[in-house]
């Protein structure tokens, strides 16, 4: 019962892999549970600097910072692209990079060049292969990045902005709406544009010190900074949503194939115990 063998041992192999994404499944979701609270702890700050930026974009301030000047043509656009540095999360990263490189593919129609900064090994692979102009590369941040991780990729692209090699600035990652939905994204940074709420009814200006200047050159890039840390972790947080979401569904598939070669393999079995007996027969019949 050759055939037989071949199914018992699918069955097995199957039953091992059935093992590891039921334990991928579990460990996911507790990263998840910590991704998460991280995310939910950074948004205060992010959401209230976005706030104080609002009022600064309306103030009538003696000091206009260039990071919110509108510009006139567009030449070369900057993106910073943040991917996981794993696989094993479904169609995540492929969901992002899809939708990226449908806008990046209307921006060069209108002849405008791409530099980009990627964050994450899948990205990195990603748009090396396809010939892009990388000119910063992060990877491995681990589970728990902190900013200051951040600070010279984010420095990189800044400084090309300060130089005017690039008139605009965005960045792309995977927003987290909930655990089974996570949204590709991408949010221009600069020139600044900010976004009109319910609760900023009324705009005022501040009182700076020691100069707009000075303050305003330190808290626009804190600014920056704390958008492109809110998408490293919401990224990490749709990453180990969506693995956990791939793990039990790819765990359910395997019961499923299980089930499937025991019906076959017991119908096989028992095909062969009835030619064994139909030849017994027949033997003692020919006796």
């Amino acid at each position: 019962m050759a055939a037989g063998k071949e199914i018992r041992t699918q069955i097995t192999s199957i039953k091992n892999t059935q093992k590891i994404t039921s334990a991928m499944e579990m460990v996911a979701a507790s990263k998840m549970k910590k991704a998460q609270s991280r995310m939910q702890a950074s948004r205060p700050y992010c959401e209230k600097i976005s706030k104080v930026i609002g009022h600064l974009s309306h103030a009538h301030c003696e000091f206009s910072h260039p990071y919110m000047k509108e510009v006139g043509h567009l030449k070369r656009l900057g993106i910073i692209i943040i991917s996981s540095d794993r696989g094993l999360c479904g169609g995540l990263n492929t969901n992002l990079f899809r939708s990226l490189l449908k806008q990046i593919s209307s921006y060069q129609t209108q002849g405008i060049e791409i530099d980009i900064c990627t964050i994450g090994k899948k990205a990195t692979t990603f748009f090396k292969n396809l010939g892009f102009n990388i000119k910063s590369v992060l990877t491995n941040l681990g589970d728990s990045p902190h900013l200051d991780d951040l600070l010279g990729t984010i420095k990189v692209m800044l400084d090309a902005y300060d130089k005017d090699e690039i008139q605009q600035l965005s960045i792309a990652y995977n927003k987290f709406e909930n655990t089974m939905v996570q949204t590709p994204n991408l949010t221009q940074l600069l020139p600044m544009v900010v976004t009109e709420t319910k609760e900023m009814d009324h705009h005022w200006d501040y009182i700076y010190e020691p100069d707009a200047q000075v303050a305003l050159n330190v808290l626009l890039k804190r600014y920056i900074e704390a958008l492109v840390y809110q998408g490293v972790v919401e990224n990490i947080a749709s990453e180990q949503s969506s693995r956990m979401i791939a793990m039990k569904s790819a765990t359910d598939n395997a019961s499923d194939m299980v089930k499937d070669l025991e019906l076959i393999y017991n119908k096989a079995r028992q095909a062969a115990i009835t030619q064994e007996i139909s030849e017994i027969v027949g033997g003692a019949a020919a006796v």
